[in-house]
């Protein structure tokens, strides 16, 4: 019996042997890379969602002894892997993309004739969302008119994420044009706008949700009054980055040939 089982178990381990393949160490470290930005991206939206769909309506049930009591509790754990998903989900999507998406257009770009440098298109192209979120920043901090009604706040948004968007594209295609043939692959444009939505994502979180609401759960356990503006606040970049997850979320699936929504390449 005992020859028998290591026979069968020898058996197996030459199927096994012939369907996995043992990965190299860039192959380990691509993965890798890519499963943290999922797993990462799969706690912060899970809990984004949670927040705006359970949590929400849920606060609006309870009075002000029950918040006191529950809060703390409930929203400090969940805003901490709520804001270090964030973290953890862009910064391994942004050494995905710049290791394993731009640096490939860019090689390609430059054994054809050009010149480009992936520094400079990669540090353009970050710059460009932190300045959206900056102007979203002062209109929720300082226009307070405009956030009054969430409808014409998102169509601000709108504007601006479409603003954005469009410049994002330009300058990526514009940067890897040589001789009139565009190297900027689909993967390359489809996740540079939604990672770009992700970095404006990740500061709503730490700029205004988690300022906002450290605040108010601090008050509600004995710390100062928190400014009655500042619920508001949280609320409109919550909404926000709600909505952005659904462009966002698209783009990235278009990244692996779901569907080549930019030139099919």
């Amino acid at each position: 019996m005992l020859i028998e089982s290591i026979s069968h178990a020898g058996f197996a381990m030459t199927i096994l042997d012939s369907l996995f393949k043992t990965p190299t160490v860039d192959e380990l470290a691509h993965i890798t890379m890519r499963w943290l930005h999922f797993v990462a991206g799969i706690t912060w939206i899970g809990l984004l969602y949670f927040f705006n769909l359970v949590n929400v309506p849920l606060q609006k049930k309870l009075d002000a002894d029950t918040k006191k009591k529950v809060n703390p509790e409930l929203l400090l754990p969940a805003l901490w892997y709520f804001r270090w998903g964030a973290v953890v989900t862009v910064l391994a999507g942004l050494g995905y993309f710049t290791m394993y998406t731009v640096k490939g257009d860019v090689s390609i770009a430059n054994t054809s004739g050009a010149n480009v440098s992936g520094r400079i298109l990669l540090i353009v192209w970050f710059f460009i969302p932190i300045v959206t979120f900056l102007i979203e920043f002062l209109i929720i901090k300082k226009v307070p008119a405009l956030i009054k009604d969430g409808r014409v706040f998102a169509i601000v948004m709108l504007i601006l994420i479409v603003a954005m968007s469009i410049g994002i594209l330009k300058w990526l295609d514009t940067s890897l044009i040589v001789n009139g043939q565009h190297y900027a692959s689909n993967k390359t444009l489809s996740i540079g706008v939604g990672g770009a939505m992700g970095i404006i994502m990740m500061l709503n979180v730490w700029g205004l949700i988690w300022t906002a609401n450290k605040r108010i759960i601090g008050a509600l356990t004995g710390g100062p009054p928190a400014a009655p503006e500042l619920a508001r606040q949280a609320f409109i970049a919550s909404r926000t980055n709600a909505w952005l997850s659904l462009p966002l979320l698209l783009l990235m699936a278009a990244a692996h040939g779901d569907w080549p929504i930019f030139g099919g390449k």
